[in-house]
């Protein structure tokens, strides 16, 4: 079998078995390296030199899960709770419960889509926004993998569709320049018009997903224990919860919009993180001899994340090294033929393998367009059917990756009171409703254009 194959199943497998996220990445990527024809050292060398490719993105979460934590002394959290809350009523119709829950699925949805483009910042607010929301969902007894699917199509589809933002990295720097790139001497010329064109049909499939996820697939009420979220977030010696006043309401406010002022002026999630932190030290919102509890409070509850992160950098280094990644597609099309319906469904599958691993369709890019471009001029696929299958290769996966920021970002948030397991709750949802219509509405796409 192949050694990314291998390694990819292995992770999911063990993943699937509730073994440590961490731990599977680990030996996924042992066993890929020695199936791949590494030896244990260079396995291990590559590994450890891949790791610190995640390193930023674990700090930034740990500065995120910091300063989340220091919202929650401000007594923030508790207010926007209760006044959502009192906004539902203790004894609300059912009638008036599905309203609320559609404005909250749909206020979620919205914010998601917006930190892909109009506020570009990712994943930062999560840590933010959801936690408070917890005892209004409580009550509502609302799903939180309906909630997980809504974050996660905010966080993928905008980028694949909308050339702004993110987007703008993703369709423009990326996507369009590694294809012109590997088109070169082809024949292939893609321009920026077509891209966003040939998108829309996969994220079309997404959206589908999406409206079965919150319609249908979690539609149906699901109990939590009522715990104190606010409690959780402090440390265990300072159990006591502040009363929101006017000062910490106002301090808040400041230190949430100059950490998301910062982020988008130096593109720095960590800096941001670290200035909101500060601010709402100097506002008097804890007292300093406090700060270093808190802020370690908040690391610890973003480490498993941040380990994640790293450990997936170290397995896509791995994978690199063993080269399978090309053997895997060439073996694959040795037995295609001229099938060009076949070839289409292998691409995107091999896609949906290799993004599995890495966790990333922004890193995905450039490894498959240099072998799936040649691969599509051969077998005559034309310039918008080329990017369908490059653009939805690299995109399968994303969502539903036990690596991927667009599922651990869901579960940094909903997962704050230990109730919302990663693999079962953030991966598997948003695998089966938006990485099976992904290959098919891109399988259709490739057919038709």
């Amino acid at each position: 079998m192949n050694a990314v194959i291998l390694a990819v199943l292995v992770m999911v497998g063990l993943s699937l078995a509730r073994v440590s996220v961490v731990f599977a990445l680990i030996v996924g990527a042992l066993i890929g390296g020695l199936v791949g024809g590494l030896s244990i050292e260079a396995t291990l060398s590559a590994f450890n030199e891949g790791v610190g490719g995640g390193a930023q993105v674990a700090l930034a979460y740990a500065t995120l899960g910091a300063f989340a934590v220091a919202i929650s002394r401000s007594g923030l959290p508790d207010l926007l709770a209760r006044r959502l809350i009192r906004l539902l009523g203790q004894e609300a119709s059912p009638a008036h419960q599905a309203t609320v829950k559609t404005l909250l699925l749909t206020a979620v949805l919205l914010v998601s889509i917006s930190s892909q483009n109009l506020i570009p910042v990712h994943i930062a607010f999560i840590p933010i926004l959801i936690p408070p929301l917890l005892k209004v969902m409580n009550q509502l007894r609302l799903d939180r993998r309906a909630v997980a699917c809504a974050l996660t199509f905010g966080l993928t589809a905008p980028y694949m569709l909308l050339p702004v933002g993110f987007g703008a990295i993703f369709l423009n720097d990326i996507l369009l320049a590694n294809l012109n790139r590997a088109g070169e001497g082809l024949g292939l010329e893609i321009t920026r018009g077509m891209v966003p064109l040939a998108m829309a049909l996969p994220v079309g499939g997404m959206a589908l997903g999406l409206a079965v996820a919150l319609l249908v697939s979690y539609r149906k009420p699901r109990e939590y224990q009522a715990l104190d979220v606010a409690t959780t977030n402090v440390p265990h010696h300072h159990p006591e919860i502040h009363e929101p006043h006017t000062l910490g309401l106002v301090m808040s406010g400041v230190a949430i919009v100059a950490a998301l002022g910062i982020q988008l002026w130096t593109g720095s999630m960590v800096l941001g993180g670290l200035v909101g932190f500060a601010l709402l030290s100097v506002g008097g919102i804890f007292k300093w001899r406090e700060a270093d509890d808190l802020f370690t409070s908040g690391m610890r509850m973003m480490a498993l994340i941040g380990f994640i992160m790293i450990s997936a950098s170290g397995f896509a280094a791995v994978m690199n090294a063993t080269g399978e990644i090309d053997s895997l597609v060439q073996s694959s099309f040795d037995i295609i033929g001229d099938n060009r319906g076949l070839a289409a469904l292998i691409m995107l599958l091999v896609g949906l393998f290799i993004t599995l691993g890495i966790g990333s369709s922004f890193s995905t890019i450039p490894i498959i367009a240099a072998i799936f471009v040649p691969l599509a001029v051969q077998f005559g696929f034309s310039p918008l059917a080329t990017v369908v299958l490059v653009g939805t290769a690299a995109a399968l996966g994303d969502a539903g990756s036990p690596a991927s920021d667009s599922t651990l970002g869901p579960t940094s948030g909903l997962n704050v009171d230990r109730q919302h397991d990663h693999i079962w709750d953030s991966v598997v949802p948003t695998f089966l409703h938006y990485n099976i219509p992904l290959i098919a509405f891109g399988w259709a796409a490739a057919m038709l254009f």
